[in-house]
């Protein structure tokens, strides 16, 4: 039976998405009904194989060649992806659950849930894929149902360009993805994760020498695919437009799952090839510059915007930043135990917008809000709560301990690193109570803000369970229980302790202090906060860059058409084959006497060549 559950997981959404597919799509509410049912068993299943405390494995051989190992159909739920399937169940049905109330009057609810379920099926796979074959099939079906998602409302312009955006911004990533596991595989001869491990299972690095230049490229080109789904710099610019989608997918796609699949992706490469081969390879510092970097950018971002999904979707950028850096750092384990507590309060901020959004008939602008505590108190508490999670609010909070246990690895290994991720600390307090004080604090700022109220229980009931969550995921007891290969190492009293309360102390008094009673934001437009407002400018370098690109390009085959094709070659042809016929033409005179001539010539050619040639 056991064998048998792994495959259910990744079967149940297929069957859901396609049944929705093929017979259900003028049946809306059966349809939302049969995929939310779909990920209430998914979950079930899940926590079933959580409690049993046991790895398993299942695998059948797919294609078989000599000479080669073949393919392997497997899935493997073992210390790493007990989590981290927990999540993608776990938010997934959620997120379900709130997109019945949400998307009720959507007229094409019936495509909605057709796609989320496509989306669990996509992410199953990713999670529980043995081998990176089916990792990259995987990849790119959550490219493919991310884009349906993100472009639900494709009649919007700006729907359907950020459905396009992100689809080929992620396209970039995979291509380094794709040649990267190829060379993996030249240096390893396997694809399966197990044949990695006991590749470099015991074998001291100078026995690779020979491969270890070959093997850093080939770790950092599989980066490039983390760097496309996880949004990192320069491949983040996708991330905020993503947006556009509903409410419920940026809490799905872009708060707990898709968006982690690069550092999982990472997190079970890392694993894979062992700390003692790791070390030993050149370059791997820049992952973790590379995280640092997006996750200042995107919190310096976030400080100056007003649409309340940005801020979250910088926020996003900002703590897979984080995630990288520790993964870079050599220290896989902390970046995926804080995507396993990211996960929750991070979904609930998400869908606590989409109640507020929802309330305030689907107004975006925090500007535009205030005095939603009074009207919309559930969402008011457990907003506070992600809020206060996010900040890594000391103790209470599982944002602390998972932010701390990078802080940690951040001082023992970079102390550059460390100030970088200590300071995006305190903007982070700072940016999440801005938004909290003008949103829900003070008076209402338009008449959508005044008539807000509170959600029903199919909107509600999911924040509260993840307010829970949110305090109670990051304790040792709790976080060791379900996913043991997340190492927790507890309270350590020190730098990096005194570092993350500070952050929240000053982040939150600088907050309070401008914004706390504030009726516009007093930083608009003041030096680099205007350069933070609009992004430091990188989406209009990257159109210019692109639109030049486009023009060259043009040119060069406007040029190659029309001197190459159309002159040289068919206009080349075209004018001898003109020129042979008028030669031959003038030789069709019709005169008779210059036919003998000819003729004569002829005769006198074939006797020279005959007696004095041969």
């Amino acid at each position: 039976m056991d064998s048998f559950v792994p495959w259910l997981l990744l079967a149940l959404p297929l069957l859901s998405a396609v049944t929705i597919h093929l017979g259900l799509k003028k049946n809306q509410a059966v349809s939302a009904l049969v995929s939310t049912a779909s990920a209430a068993v998914t979950l079930v299943l899940a926590i079933i194989l959580l409690l049993q405390k046991e790895n398993v494995s299942v695998a059948f051989n797919w294609i078989s060649i000599g000479g080669f190992e073949g393919i392997k159909i497997g899935l493997d739920f073992d210390q790493l992806s007990r989590g981290m399937m927990l999540v993608v169940t776990g938010v997934g049905f959620l997120v379900h659950l709130f997109s019945l109330a949400y998307m009720k009057d959507d007229a094409a609810k019936a495509r909605y849930f057709c796609g989320l379920s496509l989306f669990m099926f996509s992410m199953t796979g990713i999670v529980l894929a043995s081998n990176f074959i089916m990792m990259f099939i995987f990849w790119e079906l959550v490219g493919l149902s991310s884009y349906l998602l993100i472009g639900h409302w494709y009649e919007k312009a700006s729907a359907a360009d950020a459905a396009k955006k992100a689809f080929l911004t992620n396209r970039i990533g995979d291509f380094g993805f794709m040649i990267g596991i190829l060379m993996l595989w030249q240096i390893t001869g396997t694809m399966t994760f197990d044949g990695i491990s006991q590749f470099f299972d015991g074998a001291h690095p100078k026995v690779l020498v020979p491969s270890l230049t070959m093997l850093s490229v080939s770790i950092l080109l599989i980066f490039m695919g983390a760097m496309g789904k996880s949004a990192q710099a320069p491949l983040h610019v996708w991330l905020p437009d993503a947006m556009e989608g509903p409410t419920p997918v940026s809490a799905l796609i872009h708060a707990a799952t898709m968006v982690a699949a690069g550092v999982y992706m990472m997190a079970r490469l890392y694993f894979a090839i062992g700390t003692e081969t790791l070390e030993a390879l050149w370059g791997l510092n820049t992952i973790a510059w590379i995280g640092g970097i997006t996750s200042l950018l995107a919190a310096l971002m976030a400080t100056q915007q007003d649409d309340i999904k940005k801020i979250l979707a910088y926020s996003t950028l900002s703590q897979l930043g984080y995630m990288v850096m520790a993964v870079g750092l050599l220290n896989p384990e902390a970046g995926m135990f804080h995507l396993f507590t990211h996960a929750w309060f991070k979904a609930l901020l998400f869908l606590g917008s989409g109640a507020v959004i929802f309330a305030c008939h689907h107004e975006q602008n925090i500007w535009k809000m205030g005095g939603l505590k009074k009207t919309m108190p559930i969402t008011f508490m457990t907003f506070g709560i992600g809020t206060l999670a996010l900040c890594g609010f000391p103790f209470i909070t599982s944002g602390f301990w998972s932010k701390e246990q990078i802080l940690e690895a951040a001082l023992k290994n970079n102390t550059s690193l460390f100030v970088i991720a200590a300071f995006v600390a305190l903007l982070t307090t700072f940016y999440m109570f801005r938004l909290f004080f003008i949103a829900f604090l003070g008076k209402s700022r338009s008449d959508n803000a005044s008539h807000a109220k509170e959600v029903g229980p199919l909107m509600f009931v999911p924040l509260i369970i993840l307010a829970v969550l949110a305090l109670v995921s990051g304790f040792q007891p709790v976080a060791e229980s379900i996913a043991p290969a997340y190492h927790h190492e507890g309270f350590h009293f020190g730098p990096a302790f005194i570092a993350s309360v500070l952050a929240v102390l000053i982040g939150f008094g600088l907050a309070y202090k401008l914004y706390a009673n504030a009726e516009k934001d007093p930083l608009t437009d003041k030096g680099l906060f205007k350069v933070f407002r609009n992004k430091f400018y990188i989406d209009e370098a990257y159109a210019k860059i692109v639109g030049y690109g486009q023009d060259t390009v043009a040119a060069f085959v406007h040029f190659f058409d029309e001197l190459i094709i159309s002159g040289l070659i068919v206009g080349g042809f075209s004018r001898a084959a003109g020129g042979i016929g008028r030669i031959f033409g003038r030789l069709q005179s019709g005169n008779l006497q210059g036919y003998a001539v000819l003729f004569g010539l002829g005769v006198l050619l074939v006797i020279y060549l005959t007696v004095f040639v041969s």
